[in-house]
């Protein structure tokens, strides 16, 4: 518990300090480049003493970043909510100034504003976010993470334990299990391999578990065979020891936005609304791929004129590679790659199927020896798929969307991964920016029905920020 507060409360500090200097670094550089060293100026015939007016802004813009609670530790390292605060707090305070300064006619120098806001915005979310990167490199390491009690029934306490293991980066370490009603209470649970410390169904011997195991949050999970009075009674012994309590419904893959809740007599019922693609999101979403494939052909040309002349003076074959996809609602096309590969790649491929390096329907080799050596360069940096910006132009693909699969694929497909199928295929998408061919075959359909179920315009810009970092890095391109 001491180790767990430690953390916190460093990481609080931290942010308080760095805050603090990145505001007085935007006010301090504002107020100079607006008006240099001297304090006092006439602004509309009025003297106004800016020096004063920046370190208030300054005091005011601190203490709203803690009033918005910006700083809580059970936010920092994962999800939006953090940049949505800074960003939010800063928003606010500014618009305050706005209605003052419009309220009591006062005359705020533009240029002042204009430098400050912007400058102290970007700052503070570029420190959050070298801030996050530290941090997740500390809980890779099983640091600065709070210790979590999982109480529910025995597979979703499972299930539950599985999800935050492959995401350590939220900052929760599953610690032990408690399975309340259960009749058989083994030792260690099977499939999580944690011990399991307790099955009765009461407040005061949960709180005792949570003692035993040194927990300072706890999950009640899905099939939580508990009275909704003794919940009620839990809470409030959790509250009186600073402890988290976290409820962790039956829903998996559902993003944020598309949650909503709504107090109903007492009760907070959770509304999961259905994501839809249609009307003006499909025409913002065709406007956008339109719009940017567009520019990245006018920008890659030059890249792209250079590959095709070094690939035609390789072997003398065909610069482009062309291949049978499924598109949108089960629609074939033809996608455009540059040939990575010798000519007859297609006719040797059954040869090396005994030699796959991946699962499922897909096939992978890390050391394909179809690819060529000007092939395995393209690979490594995805240049092999610019002409792929030619099909998110013309409309068979977008941007941003599922893995586009071959017709075999899809034939073999079951019910549920035919959803992917209700939107176009991407150039890019979570698959591309989450390991690529290193996914195996089940997280790459995990990636793609995620993706469908929740699509947003935001989501889309934060893919593509995160494929270039994906390509530079090489990861998983083979």
């Amino acid at each position: 518990m001491k180790e767990v507060r430690d953390w916190r409360s460093k990481c609080s500090r931290q942010l308080r300090i760095i805050d603090a200097f990145v505001i007085v670094w935007a006010v301090v550089g504002a107020y100079v480049i607006r008006f240099g060293w001297t304090s006092d100026f006439v602004i509309a015939g009025q003297e106004s003493i800016y020096l004063w007016l920046s370190i208030a802004l300054a005091v005011i813009w601190w203490i709203m970043l803690g009033a918005w609670n910006s700083r809580q530790s059970r936010i920092l390292g994962a999800g939006p909510d953090e940049y949505k605060r800074v960003a939010a707090a800063s928003l606010w305070l500014f618009g305050l100034v706005a209605i003052v300064s419009y309220v009591l006619r006062f005359d705020t120098a533009r240029g002042y504003v204009g430098v400050a806001l912007p400058a102290g915005l970007f700052g503070l979310l570029l420190a959050r976010w070298l801030i996050r990167q530290h941090l997740n490199v500390n809980r890779q390491m099983g640091q600065s993470m709070s210790r979590l009690l999982l109480v529910g029934g025995p597979s979703a306490v499972a299930h539950l334990a599985r999800s935050l293991r492959t995401a350590k980066h939220a900052g929760y370490l599953p610690v032990a299990v408690y399975t309340p009603n259960t009749s058989v209470v083994p030792s260690v649970e099977p499939e999580s391999g944690l011990p399991v410390v307790g099955n009765s169904p009461d407040a005061e011997s949960i709180v005792a578990a949570i003692r035993a195991c040194r927990a300072d949050a706890v999950a009640v999970s899905a099939g939580v065979q508990l009275h909704p009075q003794t919940l009620r009674h839990l809470g409030w012994e959790l509250a009186s020891r600073n402890i988290g309590l976290i409820m962790a419904p039956a829903l998996t893959d559902i993003a944020g936005p598309r949650i909503h809740t709504q107090q109903v007599a007492g009760l907070p019922l959770i509304h999961v609304t259905t994501p839809t693609l249609e009307g003006g999101q499909r025409v913002a979403k065709r406007l956008f791929d339109v719009v940017v494939s567009a520019l990245l052909i006018l920008v890659s040309l030059p890249v792209m004129a250079i590959v095709a002349i070094l690939i035609k003076a390789q072997d003398g074959g065909p610069i482009l590679f062309r291949q049978r996809r499924v598109g949108i609602e089960g629609a074939q096309f033809q996608m455009f790659k540059f040939r990575s590969m010798v000519v007859d790649a297609e006719e040797r491929l059954d040869s090396l199927r005994v030699s796959n390096d991946a699962s499922g329907l897909l096939f992978k080799m890390k050391t394909d020896p179809r690819v060529t050596s000007i092939g395995r360069v393209l690979r490594k940096f995805s240049l092999d798929e610019l002409p792929q910006l030619f099909n998110v132009f013309a409309g068979s693909m977008s941007l941003v969307g599922p893995r586009p699969p071959l017709p075999s694929e899809v034939e073999a497909y079951e019910q549920d991964v035919r959803r992917r199928l209700l939107v176009k295929p991407g150039l890019t998408g979570l698959w591309q920016v989450s390991g690529r061919s290193n996914l195996s075959w089940q997280d790459s359909v995990r990636l793609d029905l995620y993706y469908v179920e929740n699509w947003s315009m935001a989501g889309d810009l934060l893919i593509l920020m995160k494929t270039f970092r994906a390509v530079f890095q090489s990861a998983g391109a083979y």
